[in-house]
């Protein structure tokens, strides 16, 4: 292991090599490192979107660029307790980004991951672009920063030591949090903090670790907060014990962003038990009182008078029509053979397993937030401007949260906190009902895709694809990063969501040439970045046109993708999903098996199912819910370049194929006169047990590229579009509405006044 990974800055420190990186030592009582990473954004000149364009300069591309210039504001600090702590400029909510992050540092610097101390940093405004957590792009960007930070913190410790030992840096080790001389002499790290500090800001340049010495990235680890989660001790936002914030909820109108016209019983609901105050807000009428139960009563017990919602009216047929007036044209006919198809993405709800939920404590003068937040520094100038108050004296706290898919990219529950906190002049505690997130939350669009594939032969000459959707909402800070980099992207001059959808999405076939376009309409909905964003969608309707393609050419579905896709790797994960799940194996009438590929953000993935569509299946008793097709098998493979915690991978992946299967054949939100009919997880259908698959493997594929490639919504779309492809082969017939069960609405819906449903009280009865 070499100990003389860094060196004083010199002459020759500007030749940075491919492991050789400068760095800062600042001044502070105890070490504290950063990273110098700054560069130029990568330039390319395109001004007309392409299939390819993700080739040259993908979305991931964009945001690790963004970060960069900001990266040796974060930094590594050493304790006297031998504990090493980061603050991480990034959103926890379940991926395990903490772990891999406590894992980058223990590597380089030689320490037990058990000292490794991970929190998420506050907003920090300085940090522009590097405090936004999304697109699978927290390990990308931040893998050199914090190794780099963490390289310059290990060699101070050695010249430290070194002064300390009275021996010569080179013949210095640290291991394990000890650095020990050639005679045996050893000094911890946590003695040497203060010692190995520096009263002024020096520049260093330091070499990272090769890869054949890691012994601690690559390798499976447990979460470092397991115990605390298993044991209920991990805080989340309702844990948190903040003076005087009491339980507050609101009470919601019954159409989507409705607007509260007048209150009868304001006064009558204020005289209710444990309630402290009620008032009307932008959002509704809010309710604070000692306990979220009374708050419950008091929501159900309010006589509103509502104004009209952006949606008002509105329903899936009427926002499917709005769609089809939308869609741009595929262009004239081909003249040679071809395969088209028109597929239909039914809105689906964006609610992880914490509910939204936001503390805030408003002063005349100052602001302070907790939330679970993606994107704090645009919470942040956003809560401040909703106050009336300076940025600097709104303090925002980003706490761990429990689940997102995109969801915390918005900060709705936080302003909505503030804004109540205001008004009462008091700290709340704000918790949005289940049937809120349902029905006043964010959710994915509905859409529209129309793909064309022209053929002659055993070649494809071209691909078009027509993506239709309700208007996606940016506002959440990604806009402002492709504002901001405007000029250099290979994009040309088009809106936020075109660049998005231009970025994220790949070509990974040799398909001819082709066009790939976006179009959004429709503006009445709240809508956010769901998990994987377009790619479920776009990537299902391309797939299911493959197998059809596919068919047309007389090609077995897994040989003609294996045959057209453009690299080893892509292959790879193919034939390993093909040769897992046993391709081609002979099945039962009415089952059938699915594969499909999908790439995005340096990284490929590839999903084989076995689906069971028999009618003694499909019609199986569920109560109070749909049963359907069930999905007996996955076997899914994932090449993201180097797994810096393969387990952690692994259990991405299972969420994943969950979502997937979930996309494809269940979760749905029914639209009718201007509202969401579901009202919480009893009638919103999530992947359940009745259609989780017996077996599921997930295979971890070995480093291919030596580098971290997007991991956290990657199995998204090959999942969801191997479960189409199954129920096409298994019935014969293609499908083009999705989820394939929405047509059957198989609950009673709840009503909408009162917004919040009465809490049930026999769950007793349902016991099994």
């Amino acid at each position: 292991m070499r100990s003389d990974r860094t060196t004083p800055q010199g002459s020759d420190a500007q030749a940075v090599g491919r492991r050789r990186f400068l760095g800062y030592v600042l001044a502070a009582p105890t070490l504290v490192a950063a990273a110098e990473l700054g560069g130029p954004v990568p330039e390319a000149e395109a001004a007309v979107p392409s299939p390819d364009i993700t080739e040259l300069l993908d979305l991931n591309d964009v945001l690790t660029a963004a970060a960069l210039p900001t990266a040796n504001l974060i930094t590594v600090e050493v304790h006297p307790d031998g504990t090493v702590s980061f603050a991480l400029p990034r959103a926890e909510v379940g991926q395990g980004i903490t772990t891999s992050t406590a894992m980058l540092i223990a590597e380089e610097m030689d320490v037990p991951l058990d000292r490794v101390r991970v929190t998420l940093a506050d907003a920090r405004p300085e940090l522009l672009f590097n405090q936004l957590t999304g697109a699978s792009n927290t390990t990308v960007s931040t893998y050199v920063p914090i190794r780099v930070a963490a390289a310059v913190a290990r060699g101070r410790l050695l010249q430290a030591a070194a002064l300390e030992l009275g021996a010569v840096v080179t013949d210095l080790t640290l291991k394990a949090g000890v650095v020990t001389d050639l005679v045996g002499r050893s000094i911890g790290i946590g003695e040497l903090a203060e010692k190995a500090a520096s009263v002024r800001t020096e520049r260093v340049s330091v070499e990272l670790k090769p890869r054949e010495e890691f012994t601690v990235i690559g390798t499976p680890r447990g979460r470092i907060d397991a115990l605390a989660a298993v044991t209920g001790r991990k805080q989340f936002t309702m844990d948190l014990d903040v003076p005087d914030a009491k339980p507050t909820m609101v009470c919601r109108p019954p159409t989507i962003n409705g607007r509260v016209g007048s209150v009868s019983n304001l006064d009558e609901v204020r005289a209710m038990p444990g309630v402290t105050d009620a008032v009307a807000i932008s959002t509704g009428v809010a309710v604070r009182a000692e306990t979220f139960g009374q708050c419950i009563d008091a929501v159900r017990a309010l006589r509103v008078a509502w104004r009209a919602g952006t949606a008002e009216g509105q329903s899936d047929e009427s926002v499917l029509e709005d769609l089809r007036r939308a869609e741009l044209p595929l262009g004239l006919p081909p003249l040679t053979p071809s395969v088209e198809g028109k597929f239909t993405f039914h809105f689906r709800g964006n609610s992880a397993l914490e509910p939204n939920c936001a503390i805030a404590d408003v002063r005349s003068d100052r602001a302070e937030i907790w939330a679970s937040l993606k994107s704090p520094i645009v919470a942040q100038q956003t809560i401040a401007a909703k106050l009336g108050l300076p940025p600097h004296a709104v303090k925002v706290h980003v706490t761990q949260g429990g689940g997102s898919f995109g969801r915390k990219l918005f900060f709705d529950a936080a302003l909505e906190a503030a804004e109540i906190s205001q008004k009462l002049h008091k700290p709340v505690k704000l918790m949005w009902h289940r049937a809120d997130d349902c029905r006043q939350g964010r959710t994915h669009p509905m859409a529209t895709s129309r793909v064309r594939v022209a053929y002659l032969g055993g070649t494809v000459l071209s691909y078009q694809q027509r993506h239709t959707g309700v208007s996606t909402d940016f506002g959440h800070g990604l806009g402002e990063v492709f504002t901001a980099l405007a000029a250099r992207l290979p994009v040309g001059d088009i809106g936020f969501s075109e660049t998005f959808f231009q970025l994220s999405q790949s070509m990974p076939y040799d398909f001819g040439a082709g066009t790939r376009l976006l179009n959004e309409t429709n503006k009445s909905f709240n809508t956010g970045s769901m998990r994987n964003v377009y790619s479920p969608d776009a990537t299902c309707a391309r797939e299911l046109i493959v197998d059809q393609l596919a068919a047309k050419m007389g090609k077995d579905p897994f040989r003609f993708r294996r045959d057209f896709l453009r690299d080893d790797r892509a292959r790879a994960v193919l034939e390993k999903v093909a040769e897992v799940g046993n391709w081609g194996r002979t099945m039962p009438g009415g089952t059938a098996q699915g594969i499909a590929f999908h790439s995005e953000y340096h990284s490929v993935s590839a999903a084989l199912v076995e689906l069971d569509c028999r009618p003694e299946t499909v019609d199986r008793p569920i109560r109070d819910g749909v049963a359907g097709p069930r999905v007996t098998k996955a076997v899914f493979a994932v090449d993201v370049g180097l797994a810096v915690n393969p387990r952690g991978l692994e259990a991405q992946m299972m969420g994943c194929v969950m979502d997937g299967i979930a996309l494809a054949l269940t979760s749905s939100l029914h639209l009718r006169d201007g509202h969401f009919l579901e009202a919480s997880w009893d009638n919103y259908f999530y992947t359940r047990q009745w259609n989780t698959p017996p077996e599921l493997e997930i295979i971890v594929m070995p480093t291919t590229t030596g580098e971290p490639g997007g991991a956290g919504e990657l199995g998204v779309a090959a999942s969801m579009a191997a479960v189409a492809c199954a129920y096409g082969r298994a019935t014969g017939t293609m499908p083009t509405r999705f989820p394939i069960n929405h047509g059957t609405l198989s609950f009673t819906p709840k009503p909408t006044v009162p917004p919040i449903p009465p809490s049930p009280t026999d769950g007793l009865d349902h016991a099994r």
